[in-house]
């Protein structure tokens, strides 16, 4: 988060931008589809502020150092997850139990990242039980 705040004539202006999920006088959270765009962009050899200025963004109201933070945080999760590093999760990861009926396709959903994480799970437990057992086996000449 910066340290510039935004102004209330800012965020209104900001808010306006069909990019823009949410403004605060700190923080700026932009759409998913706008980090997907930009991820591509920048692939494409564009500057980031080149990107967001064609986007319809005030560079001098975000301030250079924003843009280059928000480039560098996008990029590193596309780099360690892919697209799915780049959607704001705040609300999936709450740590409070949702409260509404999900639609089967999200019990589906759950399901297979739950049995995804207990496969991987497995896989690890055999190969540290592996590990231990040729830790107690004696060493031959």
């Amino acid at each position: 988060m910066s340290k510039q705040l935004f102004t209330t004539k800012q965020q209104n202006e900001l808010q306006k931008n069909p990019h823009v999920k949410q403004v605060s006088d700190k923080a700026i959270t932009y759409t998913d589809a706008f980090k997907e765009h930009f991820i591509q962009a920048y692939g494409q050899g564009k500057l980031p502020r080149e990107i967001f200025q064609e986007a319809g963004f005030d560079v001098d109201i975000l301030g250079i150092k924003r843009i280059q933070t928000a480039s560098h945080r996008w990029r590193t999760a596309y780099e360690k997850k892919g697209i799915l590093g780049l959607t704001d999760a705040r609300k999936q990861a709450s740590g409070r139990p949702s409260t509404r009926e999900l639609s089967p396709q999200e019990q589906i959903a759950r399901l297979e990242a739950k049995l995804e994480w207990l496969e991987v799970e497995n896989e690890f437990l055999k190969k540290l039980e592996w590990l231990e057992r040729q830790a107690k086996k004696p060493k031959s000449k």
